[in-house]
């Protein structure tokens, strides 16, 4: 294992653009992922990372040993805990990362049978929710417009807990074309809706359509749907967190799916 002292290391410096540099991330194609739960699931759901690096402190841990032996022949780093508190995202680093290909997503598949179109979604938080959620509830594909935060940034990545690796991430999207294609029915959340989204149907092929935490969905798609619902909200709030709001609707439609077996 090579240990790491110096940040004149250019092993080092390229892990410090990548932490700090978008552009520098999408440029090479990488990104990075902090923390035991992220390189793991990496490891088990595309492979093996460009580059591991751990902390002096979190060589310890027996569960990151572990986890380092299942990326031989790898060579991870060690890094001094000053300099690797340099590239960790969080407050108390957990001491691993890992550099990783940015997964690209596949040929879409002749008919989907359901996914998600996510309209300009600005939180990293709500977009790594909205992620973990469509991953939990069977939604694979997912489609992102142009105005959305990048999937691949650390706090989404964080906030997604590994359900980057279960789906197929479509970015810089034209939702407007891609509705307009798709062999199923559209169903566009709305606060402002008449119909519950209790009282639609979910199963079968659908496309929901979610909108940016302030302006919800444009026009333009709303237009589009086949039917626009809202959730009953009894209490006094305006309106739920996006997050919350595309939890619902997703495990409606699996507890509609369970309901129809």
């Amino acid at each position: 294992m090579k240990s790491i002292t110096s940040a004149a290391n250019p092993r080092f410096k390229a892990l410090l653009k990548l932490a700090h540099s978008s552009r520098e991330r999408r440029t090479r194609g990488l990104s990075l992922l902090d923390g035991i739960h992220l390189v793991a699931a990496y490891r088990e759901h595309a492979g093996r990372p460009r580059e591991i690096a751990v902390s002096e402190a979190g060589y310890g841990d027996r569960e990151i040993q572990s986890l380092l032996k299942s990326m031989a022949p790898l060579e991870p780093l060690m890094l001094s805990n000053a300099l690797f508190r340099q590239l960790s995202t969080v407050q108390t680093p957990t001491g691993v990362l890992a550099a990783v290909s940015t997964p690209r997503p596949g040929a879409l598949p002749a008919a989907i049978d359901s996914c998600i179109m996510l309209e300009d979604i600005q939180d990293p938080g709500n977009l790594g929710s909205i992620l973990r959620s469509a991953a939990a509830a069977g939604v694979r594909q997912v489609f992102l417009s142009r105005g959305s935060v990048h999937s691949w940034s650390p706090r989404v990545l964080r906030a997604g807990m590994g359900a980057h690796f279960m789906l197929d991430l479509h970015e810089q999207c034209d939702l407007v074309a891609l509705a307009g294609g798709f062999q199923g029915r559209l169903i566009a959340t709305s606060r402002g809706a008449g119909k519950s989204v209790f009282d639609c149907d979910l199963t079968g092929r659908i496309a929901l359509m979610v909108g940016n935490e302030g302006a919800g969905l444009s026009d333009a798609l709303l237009r589009m749907a086949h039917q626009t619902v809202a959730i009953p909200m009894p209490g006094k709030v305006e309106s739920l967190n996006v997050a919350a709001a595309a939890a619902i609707c997703l495990f409606e439609r699996v507890r509609q799916l369970a309901a129809a077996r």
